[in-house]
């Protein structure tokens, strides 16, 4: 588990290395006033990092609503936020990990190791009497990070649609069963798929549940290569993320259900 997360004490500890980057990723669906809560409140020296426009390509009904940014354009923005070769990076929102972990998988996906998700959060900080400060940090010296793309698994609609082994829906459960449909075009889940609410892997404090219920939690759906999708790619990194913590290696489908209900050759499942 401590290759995915870093506690508050142990992050305080860890930021006497002045090369510990901290990236603030607060984002919501619904959300679109991160940069405002950035700026009313942050863990010192930590950067503020936009999710729909840096760790995400544009959304479109073919790719989705958060596609895989360009690679080339991801080093670009790693280095606006001041990554330099072999720095540890920790990121962090105020919804236990759900926009956070997007970064932590972008990063690691993108070949940047030593990447780890604030456990809990901004509250987990400041419930630890951690430092908060307002306003604009300077900006950071520009880094020299390389992107290497490819690093974790990554499957397509193609892949998704024949999955062979456990194929995980991180949506909640209404919207897996398609009795709800709040943004995408059609209601249901991808044949096959199993129900697994990404908020379950948390417990009430907005903190990730031991390794020991992970692990069981994980077991029941079955075993088998493992892949997940969500709404868009942004929770389901999550997901993978939870799952990495109980040791357990899972693909990412980046389309998700914003790309899969856009295409009418797709079926559609609803139901438990």
């Amino acid at each position: 588990m401590s290759a995915v997360l870093i506690s508050a004490d142990e992050l305080r500890e860890v930021l006497a290395d002045k090369r510990v980057r901290l990236l603030d990723v607060r984002w919501a669906l619904g959300d679109p006033d991160g940069p405002q809560h950035y700026l009313d409140g942050h863990i010192p020296g930590a950067v503020f990092v936009d999710l729909e426009t840096e760790l995400a390509a544009p959304p479109s009904p073919a790719r989705g609503r958060h596609p895989l940014p360009d690679p080339a354009q991801l080093e670009k923005c790693a280095r606006s936020w001041g990554l330099r070769t072999g720095d540890p990076v920790v990121v962090y929102d105020a919804t236990g990990g759900m926009a956070a972990a997007r970064a932590w998988w972008l990063l690691r996906w993108a070949g940047i190791a030593d990447v780890r998700i604030l456990d809990g959060g901004l509250p987990a900080w400041t419930g630890s009497g951690g430092a908060i400060a307002s306003g604009e940090e300077d900006d950071p010296e520009l880094g020299d990070v390389e992107v290497n793309p490819g690093q974790l698994p990554v499957i397509n609609a193609d892949a998704a649609a024949k999955w062979s082994g456990v194929l995980l829906d991180a949506r909640a459960g209404e919207r897996y069963r398609g009795e709800v449909e709040p943004v995408d075009p059609q209601a249901g889940h991808i044949p096959g798929a199993i129900s697994a609410p990404t908020a379950e892997n948390l417990d009430a404090d907005g903190r990730f549940r031991s390794v020991d219920v992970l692990q069981h939690r994980f077991a029941a759906f079955g075993s088998g290569p493992v892949a997940v999708y969500c709404g868009s790619g942004v929770t389901a990194a999550h997901q993978i993320a939870a799952l990495a913590a109980a040791g357990i290696e899972a693909a990412l489908y980046p389309g998700s259900w914003s790309q899969w209900s856009n295409d009418p050759k797709r079926p559609v499942a609803t139901g438990a």
